[in-house]
Protein backbone atom coordinates (compact mmCIF):
# COMPACT_ATOMS: atom_id res chain seq x y z
CA UNK A 1 0.00 0.00 0.00
CA UNK A 2 2.94 2.25 0.84
CA UNK A 3 4.92 1.78 -2.20
CA UNK A 4 1.57 2.49 -4.37
CA UNK A 5 0.66 5.67 -2.40
CA UNK A 6 4.39 6.68 -3.42
CA UNK A 7 3.80 5.93 -6.98
CA UNK A 8 1.04 7.68 -7.06
CA UNK A 9 2.45 10.87 -5.11
CA UNK A 10 5.28 10.67 -7.64
CA UNK A 11 3.04 10.37 -10.65
CA UNK A 12 0.85 13.06 -9.99
CA UNK A 13 4.28 15.17 -9.55
CA UNK A 14 5.37 14.22 -13.00
CA UNK A 15 1.66 15.09 -14.22
CA UNK A 16 2.16 18.85 -12.42
CA UNK A 17 5.88 19.43 -13.87
CA UNK A 18 4.64 18.68 -17.65
CA UNK A 19 1.61 20.91 -17.15
CA UNK A 20 3.74 23.68 -15.89
CA UNK A 21 6.48 23.59 -18.86
CA UNK A 22 3.65 23.02 -21.57
CA UNK A 23 1.81 26.30 -19.50
CA UNK A 24 5.09 27.97 -20.50
CA UNK A 25 5.38 27.33 -23.64
CA UNK A 26 1.94 28.44 -24.51
CA UNK A 27 2.46 31.67 -22.51
CA UNK A 28 5.86 32.09 -24.52
CA UNK A 29 3.58 31.51 -28.03
CA UNK A 30 1.55 33.84 -27.01
CA UNK A 31 4.25 36.74 -26.11
CA UNK A 32 5.26 36.77 -29.35
CA UNK A 33 3.45 37.21 -33.16
CA UNK A 34 5.49 35.48 -35.60
CA UNK A 35 6.53 37.24 -39.46
CA UNK A 36 3.76 35.30 -41.44
CA UNK A 37 3.29 37.67 -44.22
CA UNK A 38 4.64 40.25 -46.32
CA UNK A 39 3.50 43.09 -44.07
CA UNK A 40 5.43 45.14 -42.14
CA UNK A 41 6.61 43.90 -38.66
CA UNK A 42 7.30 46.10 -36.18
CA UNK A 43 10.27 45.81 -33.46
CA UNK A 44 8.06 46.06 -30.30
CA UNK A 45 5.96 42.71 -32.10
CA UNK A 46 8.61 40.29 -32.02
CA UNK A 47 10.92 41.73 -28.94
CA UNK A 48 12.14 39.01 -26.65
CA UNK A 49 13.37 40.36 -23.18
CA UNK A 50 15.17 37.12 -22.09
CA UNK A 51 18.08 37.20 -18.58
CA UNK A 52 19.58 34.54 -20.21
CA UNK A 53 23.26 33.07 -17.99
CA UNK A 54 26.33 33.61 -19.00
CA UNK A 55 28.13 31.46 -21.26
CA UNK A 56 30.70 29.82 -18.91
CA UNK A 57 28.06 30.00 -15.99
CA UNK A 58 25.99 27.43 -18.16
CA UNK A 59 28.50 25.61 -19.14
CA UNK A 60 29.33 25.00 -15.79
CA UNK A 61 25.74 24.36 -14.95
CA UNK A 62 25.87 21.54 -17.27
CA UNK A 63 28.62 19.74 -15.70
CA UNK A 64 27.92 20.35 -12.08
CA UNK A 65 24.69 18.70 -12.73
CA UNK A 66 26.17 16.11 -14.56
CA UNK A 67 28.93 14.96 -10.94
CA UNK A 68 26.51 16.51 -8.87
CA UNK A 69 23.78 13.32 -9.80
CA UNK A 70 26.72 11.01 -10.89
CA UNK A 71 25.01 7.97 -9.63
CA UNK A 72 22.22 8.44 -11.71
CA UNK A 73 24.30 9.61 -15.23
CA UNK A 74 27.52 7.77 -14.76
CA UNK A 75 25.25 4.07 -15.16
CA UNK A 76 23.70 5.48 -17.91
CA UNK A 77 26.80 6.40 -19.92
CA UNK A 78 28.54 3.02 -18.68
CA UNK A 79 25.08 0.97 -20.01
CA UNK A 80 25.45 2.89 -23.14
CA UNK A 81 29.29 2.29 -23.78
CA UNK A 82 28.16 -1.18 -23.27
CA UNK A 83 25.37 -1.76 -25.93
CA UNK A 84 27.33 0.44 -28.46
CA UNK A 85 30.24 -2.27 -28.18
CA UNK A 86 27.89 -5.15 -28.23
CA UNK A 87 25.45 -4.35 -31.15
CA UNK A 88 27.85 -1.95 -33.30
CA UNK A 89 31.76 -2.03 -32.03
CA UNK A 90 34.56 0.10 -31.63
CA UNK A 91 37.16 1.30 -33.69
CA UNK A 92 39.25 -1.69 -34.64
CA UNK A 93 42.84 -1.35 -33.27
CA UNK A 94 44.16 -1.76 -36.66
CA UNK A 95 43.11 1.52 -37.91
CA UNK A 96 44.74 3.36 -35.08
CA UNK A 97 47.73 1.30 -36.01
CA UNK A 98 47.75 2.94 -39.55
CA UNK A 99 47.03 6.25 -38.93
CA UNK A 100 49.76 6.25 -35.86
CA UNK A 101 52.05 4.84 -38.93
CA UNK A 102 50.88 7.25 -41.30
CA UNK A 103 51.92 10.31 -38.70
CA UNK A 104 55.33 8.63 -37.95
CA UNK A 105 56.01 8.75 -41.71
CA UNK A 106 55.09 11.99 -42.25
CA UNK A 107 57.17 12.75 -39.15
CA UNK A 108 60.30 11.39 -41.19
CA UNK A 109 59.38 13.43 -44.48
CA UNK A 110 58.19 16.28 -43.70
CA UNK A 111 59.18 17.61 -40.13
CA UNK A 112 62.58 15.25 -40.47
CA UNK A 113 61.28 13.25 -37.24
CA UNK A 114 61.45 16.54 -35.06
CA UNK A 115 57.99 16.40 -34.22
CA UNK A 116 57.71 15.26 -30.38
CA UNK A 117 55.39 13.09 -28.47
CA UNK A 118 52.66 15.51 -27.86
CA UNK A 119 52.88 16.67 -31.38
CA UNK A 120 52.64 13.07 -32.25
CA UNK A 121 49.15 12.13 -30.40
CA UNK A 122 47.86 15.78 -31.26
CA UNK A 123 47.90 14.42 -35.35
CA UNK A 124 46.78 10.67 -34.12
CA UNK A 125 43.66 12.51 -32.81
CA UNK A 126 42.98 14.85 -35.69
CA UNK A 127 43.52 11.49 -37.97
CA UNK A 128 41.04 9.19 -35.94
CA UNK A 129 38.66 12.38 -36.01
CA UNK A 130 39.44 12.65 -40.12
CA UNK A 131 38.39 8.66 -40.80
CA UNK A 132 35.07 8.81 -38.72
CA UNK A 133 36.10 8.55 -35.07
CA UNK A 134 34.35 5.47 -34.02
CA UNK A 135 33.65 2.33 -36.63
CA UNK A 136 32.69 2.23 -39.82
CA UNK A 137 29.16 1.08 -40.18
CA UNK A 138 27.09 -0.23 -42.38
CA UNK A 139 23.23 0.70 -42.84
CA UNK A 140 21.96 -1.25 -40.52
CA UNK A 141 24.30 -0.14 -37.85
CA UNK A 142 24.00 3.38 -38.39
CA UNK A 143 20.08 3.05 -37.97
CA UNK A 144 21.38 1.19 -34.46
CA UNK A 145 23.50 3.97 -33.67
CA UNK A 146 20.85 6.73 -34.32
CA UNK A 147 18.29 4.95 -32.24
CA UNK A 148 21.12 4.63 -29.49
CA UNK A 149 22.01 7.92 -29.99
CA UNK A 150 18.35 9.19 -29.64
CA UNK A 151 17.47 6.95 -26.26
CA UNK A 152 20.43 8.73 -24.24
CA UNK A 153 18.71 11.93 -25.44
CA UNK A 154 15.21 11.16 -24.47
CA UNK A 155 16.42 9.41 -20.87
CA UNK A 156 18.93 11.81 -20.35
CA UNK A 157 15.94 15.18 -20.67
CA UNK A 158 13.49 12.89 -18.36
CA UNK A 159 16.13 12.90 -15.89
CA UNK A 160 17.02 16.17 -15.79
CA UNK A 161 13.83 17.22 -16.04
CA UNK A 162 12.48 15.24 -13.01
CA UNK A 163 15.95 16.44 -11.27
CA UNK A 164 15.22 19.91 -12.10
CA UNK A 165 11.65 19.81 -10.82
CA UNK A 166 12.97 18.58 -7.05
CA UNK A 167 12.32 14.78 -7.98
CA UNK A 168 15.08 13.60 -6.15
CA UNK A 169 14.71 9.83 -5.67
CA UNK A 170 14.07 9.20 -9.06
CA UNK A 171 16.70 6.23 -9.80
CA UNK A 172 18.16 5.86 -13.59
CA UNK A 173 15.37 2.78 -14.89
CA UNK A 174 13.10 5.29 -14.30
CA UNK A 175 14.11 7.04 -17.32
CA UNK A 176 14.51 3.68 -19.22
CA UNK A 177 10.78 2.79 -18.68
CA UNK A 178 8.97 6.21 -18.77
CA UNK A 179 11.14 8.69 -21.00
CA UNK A 180 10.80 6.22 -24.40
CA UNK A 181 6.79 7.28 -25.12
CA UNK A 182 7.62 9.56 -27.41
CA UNK A 183 10.03 7.84 -29.23
CA UNK A 184 8.09 8.19 -32.71
CA UNK A 185 7.56 11.87 -32.83
CA UNK A 186 11.41 12.43 -31.52
CA UNK A 187 12.41 10.92 -34.82
CA UNK A 188 9.57 12.51 -36.86
CA UNK A 189 10.90 15.93 -35.60
CA UNK A 190 14.26 13.92 -36.54
CA UNK A 191 13.69 13.89 -40.25
CA UNK A 192 12.21 17.49 -40.11
CA UNK A 193 15.47 18.42 -39.40
CA UNK A 194 17.19 16.26 -41.62
CA UNK A 195 14.94 17.63 -44.54
CA UNK A 196 16.12 21.08 -43.48
CA UNK A 197 19.53 20.34 -44.06
CA UNK A 198 19.37 19.56 -47.55
CA UNK A 199 20.50 23.25 -48.61
CA UNK A 200 23.82 22.22 -46.58
CA UNK A 201 23.66 19.02 -48.18
CA UNK A 202 23.47 20.71 -51.50
CA UNK A 203 26.39 22.90 -50.55
CA UNK A 204 28.55 20.57 -50.00
CA UNK A 205 28.02 18.42 -53.14
CA UNK A 206 27.89 21.95 -55.54
CA UNK A 207 31.30 23.01 -54.00
CA UNK A 208 32.86 19.06 -54.53
CA UNK A 209 31.73 19.15 -58.00
CA UNK A 210 33.17 22.98 -58.47
CA UNK A 211 36.71 21.70 -57.27
CA UNK A 212 36.86 18.58 -59.70
CA UNK A 213 35.68 20.41 -62.22
CA UNK A 214 37.75 23.50 -61.48
CA UNK A 215 34.46 25.83 -61.51
CA UNK A 216 36.04 28.42 -58.90
CA UNK A 217 39.53 29.09 -60.42
CA UNK A 218 37.32 31.87 -62.00
CA UNK A 219 36.77 34.78 -59.70
CA UNK A 220 33.47 35.64 -60.81
CA UNK A 221 31.90 32.41 -60.50
CA UNK A 222 33.95 32.18 -57.06
CA UNK A 223 31.77 34.77 -55.92
CA UNK A 224 28.46 33.63 -57.14
CA UNK A 225 29.34 29.59 -55.75
CA UNK A 226 30.08 32.24 -52.20
CA UNK A 227 27.25 33.73 -52.44
CA UNK A 228 25.00 30.43 -52.98
CA UNK A 229 26.61 28.53 -50.43
CA UNK A 230 26.19 31.53 -47.79
CA UNK A 231 22.27 31.84 -48.76
CA UNK A 232 21.80 27.99 -48.15
CA UNK A 233 23.83 28.29 -45.24
CA UNK A 234 22.03 30.85 -43.76
CA UNK A 235 18.53 29.24 -44.80
CA UNK A 236 19.53 25.78 -43.09
CA UNK A 237 20.63 27.47 -39.65
CA UNK A 238 17.28 29.45 -39.57
CA UNK A 239 15.01 26.75 -40.01
CA UNK A 240 17.40 24.35 -37.62
CA UNK A 241 17.92 26.54 -34.60
CA UNK A 242 13.94 26.58 -33.97
CA UNK A 243 13.53 22.84 -35.29
CA UNK A 244 16.38 21.55 -32.93
CA UNK A 245 14.35 22.48 -29.74
CA UNK A 246 11.27 20.84 -30.92
CA UNK A 247 13.33 17.43 -30.16
CA UNK A 248 12.99 19.03 -26.26
CA UNK A 249 9.99 19.97 -26.77
CA UNK A 250 8.35 16.83 -28.05
CA UNK A 251 10.19 14.80 -25.58
CA UNK A 252 7.24 16.35 -23.30
CA UNK A 253 4.45 13.24 -23.75
CA UNK A 254 1.04 14.24 -25.43
CA UNK A 255 2.96 16.39 -27.87
CA UNK A 256 2.58 15.82 -31.63
CA UNK A 257 5.16 16.37 -33.99
CA UNK A 258 4.44 19.39 -35.73
CA UNK A 259 2.98 20.96 -32.81
CA UNK A 260 6.43 20.83 -30.92
CA UNK A 261 8.06 22.39 -34.36
CA UNK A 262 5.46 25.23 -34.11
CA UNK A 263 5.75 25.82 -30.36
CA UNK A 264 9.81 25.78 -30.80
CA UNK A 265 9.56 28.15 -33.90
CA UNK A 266 7.73 30.37 -31.09
CA UNK A 267 10.17 29.58 -28.34
CA UNK A 268 13.36 30.38 -30.63
CA UNK A 269 12.11 33.58 -32.60
CA UNK A 270 14.32 36.92 -31.57
CA UNK A 271 16.72 34.42 -29.69
CA UNK A 272 18.73 32.76 -32.51
CA UNK A 273 21.66 34.37 -32.79
CA UNK A 274 21.89 33.89 -29.10
CA UNK A 275 21.41 30.38 -29.54
CA UNK A 276 24.28 30.42 -32.85
CA UNK A 277 26.74 31.65 -30.28
CA UNK A 278 26.08 29.28 -27.90
CA UNK A 279 26.32 26.33 -30.65
CA UNK A 280 29.56 28.21 -31.55
CA UNK A 281 31.02 27.90 -27.41
CA UNK A 282 29.76 24.37 -27.22
CA UNK A 283 32.25 23.30 -30.23
CA UNK A 284 35.18 24.47 -28.68
CA UNK A 285 34.21 23.18 -25.45
CA UNK A 286 33.58 19.63 -27.32
CA UNK A 287 36.92 19.83 -28.61
CA UNK A 288 38.89 21.27 -25.51
CA UNK A 289 37.26 18.13 -24.02
CA UNK A 290 38.56 15.66 -26.85
CA UNK A 291 41.64 17.51 -26.13
CA UNK A 292 42.69 17.49 -23.18
CA UNK A 293 40.61 13.91 -22.22
CA UNK A 294 41.67 11.86 -25.43
CA UNK A 295 45.07 12.66 -26.07
CA UNK A 296 46.89 11.50 -22.57
CA UNK A 297 45.24 8.17 -23.62
CA UNK A 298 46.89 8.41 -27.06
CA UNK A 299 49.63 9.09 -25.22
CA UNK A 300 49.43 6.47 -22.39
CA UNK A 301 48.48 3.74 -25.37
CA UNK A 302 51.41 4.13 -27.34
CA UNK A 303 54.05 4.75 -24.78
CA UNK A 304 52.59 1.24 -23.22
CA UNK A 305 52.42 -0.54 -26.21
CA UNK A 306 56.39 -0.08 -27.10
CA UNK A 307 57.27 -0.96 -23.73
CA UNK A 308 55.34 -3.93 -23.29
CA UNK A 309 55.30 -6.32 -26.89
CA UNK A 310 52.48 -8.26 -25.50
CA UNK A 311 49.64 -5.47 -25.07
CA UNK A 312 50.90 -4.48 -28.67
CA UNK A 313 49.91 -8.15 -30.17
CA UNK A 314 46.48 -8.14 -27.89
CA UNK A 315 45.37 -5.93 -30.23
CA UNK A 316 43.28 -4.20 -27.20
CA UNK A 317 41.26 -1.31 -28.02
CA UNK A 318 42.16 0.66 -25.53
CA UNK A 319 41.52 4.28 -26.90
CA UNK A 320 38.62 3.14 -28.80
CA UNK A 321 36.87 2.44 -25.43
CA UNK A 322 37.81 5.63 -24.01
CA UNK A 323 37.45 7.54 -26.96
CA UNK A 324 33.43 6.34 -27.03
CA UNK A 325 33.33 6.96 -23.34
CA UNK A 326 33.77 10.63 -24.33
CA UNK A 327 31.62 10.96 -26.78
CA UNK A 328 28.88 9.41 -24.68
CA UNK A 329 29.69 11.51 -22.14
CA UNK A 330 29.90 14.64 -24.09
CA UNK A 331 26.06 13.41 -25.59
CA UNK A 332 24.66 13.51 -22.19
CA UNK A 333 26.30 16.93 -20.77
CA UNK A 334 24.84 18.40 -24.78
CA UNK A 335 21.54 17.01 -23.71
CA UNK A 336 21.89 18.40 -20.09
CA UNK A 337 23.24 21.69 -21.61
CA UNK A 338 20.29 22.31 -24.01
CA UNK A 339 17.60 21.19 -21.70
CA UNK A 340 19.05 23.98 -18.98
CA UNK A 341 18.79 26.40 -21.90
CA UNK A 342 15.44 25.69 -23.06
CA UNK A 343 14.28 26.06 -19.26
CA UNK A 344 15.86 29.38 -18.97
CA UNK A 345 14.10 30.28 -22.06
CA UNK A 346 10.97 29.72 -20.38
CA UNK A 347 12.14 31.62 -17.13
CA UNK A 348 12.87 28.70 -15.07
CA UNK A 349 15.29 29.47 -11.84
CA UNK A 350 16.90 26.25 -11.53
CA UNK A 351 20.21 27.57 -10.23
CA UNK A 352 18.20 28.41 -7.08
CA UNK A 353 16.86 25.27 -6.97
CA UNK A 354 19.93 22.67 -7.37
CA UNK A 355 22.42 25.33 -5.92
CA UNK A 356 24.42 24.47 -8.88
Amino acid sequence: MKSQKKLQKQEQKQKKQLAREKKQLIKKQDEVRLHRSFKRSYYEDYQRKTELPSLTSQASAAFKMFFKFWKIFLPLLLIFVGLYIFLIGAMSENTLADVRANVEQTNKDVADGKIGTVGKAGLTLLGIISTGGLTTMNDAQIVIAVLLFTIIWLVTIYLARHLLAGHQEIKMRDGFYSALSPLVSTLVVGLIIFLEAIPIMLTIIVFQVALTTEFLSTPFYALLFFMFAALMITLSLYLLSSSFFAIIVVSAPGLYPLTAVRMAKNLIMGRRLRFLIRVFYLVIIVALLYLLLLMPAIILDGALKSQFAWLAESKIPFVAIIQLTITVFIFIYLSIYFYLFYRALLDYNDDAKLEL
